[in-house]
């Protein structure tokens, strides 16, 4: 196709983007002139219309990045607009609800949406408010095939319970595949009690990965200085392997260890975590230092690695 041709297109379709968000009002500080953004307000339509949904699954529909879902979830749930429980047939599963205050706020939406949208069309002949519904659902089937879903991960930061989990996981996963002893399972268990015990939520964060409402990974950034953090109990499930987690979980760490102002970020493995230490190389890190130890019941070697931020 000639350059020339495309970048007439791209200015086409931009300038339909900026006509159609202007004409709907999406450029408003608050939608339908309520306090909630487009994406609050279309959160709150997914959970008004559908019960059971997880985050995960909000994620994904939604194409939303994992991480500013969760912390809009954090929001409305601050907010008193949705509820996050339990599933009923399993205990690992968190569903979203809305709260009555939640239902309230929609239902306000729903109507003032409703509201402009029939004065919209009623501004319209009859015979273009039809071209108008053809072309929309034209763009819908064009667009519609080509959509790609996000990742089919959803990352939190920790609540309660969590850190039990993390233990637990340790704990069972690395007596299965490296047949270390419970004392790794104590170790895990004494890092998390200090990161609770000393938590500073504007230093220190911990995320929690869930896949289908089931937790499947964490990690965690801990300060070491104010210009050192060292990151700390990477672990992906067996069942979420290769889909880009532990990646996505390092990147994480990276990118808050850089916002938070930390100049270097460290952290210790041992030679035989070989998906790990491959992540941390293509993350950029650098193995700095060796120490042979005998831990956990196994002759190890001990590595340090760290990653100039």
């Amino acid at each position: 196709m000639p350059t020339k041709n495309l970048d007439d297109k791209i200015r086409a379709v931009r300038h339909f983007n900026r006509f159609f968000t202007r004409q709907i009002g999406v450029l408003r500080e608050g939608l339908l002139h309520s306090p909630y953004s487009l994406t609050e307000a279309r959160v709150l339509f997914e959970l008004a219309q559908r019960d059971n949904l997880t985050a995960a699954q909000l994620c994904r529909e939604l194409g939303l990045d994992a991480g500013y879902l969760s912390r809009m979830l954090a929001q409305l749930a601050q907010q008193g607009l949705i509820d996050k429980v339990r599933a009923e047939n399993d205990e690992r599963q968190r569903l979203l609800r809305l709260t009555p205050e939640g239902k309230a706020a929609f239902a306000r939406l729903d109507q003032r949406s409703r509201d402009e949208v029939g004065e919209l069309l009623r501004e319209l002949p009859e015979n273009d408010q039809q071209r108008l519904l053809d072309a929309m659902r034209t763009i819908e089937g064009i667009l519609g095939k080509g959509f790609k879903f996000s990742e089919p991960f959803f990352l939190r930061l920790h609540e309660p319970g969590d850190m039990g989990w993390v233990t637990h996981r340790h704990g069972l996963l690395y007596a299965r595949e490296y047949q270390w002893d419970e004392r790794f399972e104590a170790l895990v268990a004494q890092i998390v009690a200090d990161f609770i015990n000393n938590y500073q939520p504007t230093r220190e964060r911990c995320w929690i990965a869930e896949m289908e409402g089931e937790i499947v990974g964490s990690v965690f950034v801990v300060q070491a200085s104010e210009t050192v953090a060292k990151l700390r109990l990477l672990l992906v499930e067996p069942k979420a392997r290769g889909l880009g987690l532990g990646t996505r979980l390092v990147e994480e760490c990276i990118r808050f260890a850089r916002r938070t102002g930390y100049q270097k970020l460290m952290l210790w493995t041992n030679s035989v975590l070989v998906e790990a230490r491959h992540i941390y190389q293509k993350a950029g890190f650098v193995l700095i230092a060796e120490e042979p130890h005998h831990s956990f019941g196994h002759a190890l070697i001990g590595e340090t690695w760290e990653l100039s931020l």
